[in-house]
């Protein structure tokens, strides 16, 4: 079990999958805002890299399967700079998916994109089922990580394209001294402001300490069976992005 695994938003009681779908359920009318906030808006550019990714390697991306989904921004993208016919946006919070919903109706594409409830553990999905699967800011929230990383590499074509990314705290000098000061001030109080759910802010900078990273998170990745591993530190090293192959 990895350490961020035993992290949960709200206390002993319950899993932490059920906790995590109360608390984006919960956050889920404010998470845009306040995810852009709290990245100062670079979480879009973020996006954009696992995007280009798989943008250069592959001649066509017609499948994509967003884990974790949330609101369903990454899958918007995956429609808008890979032209994916068909890209498949999975949570477990339905709170979170109605408001992706209501995004990708107002863009005229609810013929391309499509939301469900899956728990990433074990996905309804037959194999071989996509050409690419994406996820952003999804893997410190797994109750099961490894268990979740197979999933992804079973439901994908061969040859298929994984293209991850995830929060991280830096571990250089300034900004590992600086991550500190924000994600101890800065992240509970504007969660707390913006959200009312004070406990969401304050689990989220924990596991970002606590998940596995570079690396190790390299290694992890491999373990679950995919090829041509690698990873990319963004913005200081609060941010990495992860990329494989079946």
């Amino acid at each position: 079990m990895y350490e961020q695994e035993q992290i949960k938003p709200y206390g002993e009681e319950g899993t932490k999958r059920e906790q995590v779908e109360q608390m984006f359920d919960n956050i889920a009318h404010s998470y845009d805002t306040l995810n852009h906030t709290l990245s100062f808006g670079v979480d879009k550019i973020w996006r954009n890299n696992a995007i280009d990714f798989l943008f250069k390697n592959r001649h066509s991306t017609d499948s994509v399967l967003d884990i974790a989904t949330g609101t369903g921004d990454f899958a918007i993208r995956a429609v808008q700079k890979l032209n994916a016919h068909k890209v498949v946006g999975i949570d477990i919070s339905e709170g979170m998916m109605a408001i992706g919903r209501e995004k990708v109706e107002k863009l005229g594409l609810s013929d391309r994109i499509t939301f469900q409830k899956e728990d990433c553990a074990k996905m309804s999905f037959p194999d071989n089922s996509f050409d690419a699967v994406i996820s952003a800011f999804a893997l410190r929230n797994f109750q099961n990580l490894d268990e979740c990383l197979k999933e992804m590499h079973r439901v994908l074509n061969e040859n298929g394209h994984l293209s991850v990314i995830d929060l991280c705290a830096p571990v250089s000098f300034p900004m590992k001294q600086l991550f500190w000061l924000y994600k101890k001030a800065v992240m509970p109080t504007l969660g707390k402001l913006l959200s009312k759910d004070k406990t969401a802010y304050t689990y989220l900078p924990d596991t970002m300490d606590a998940v596995p990273q570079a690396e190790r998170m390299q290694h992890i990745i491999q373990q679950a069976g995919f090829h041509h591993v690698n990873f990319r530190r963004l913005a200081f090293g609060m941010c990495i992005l992860y990329t494989a192959e079946k």
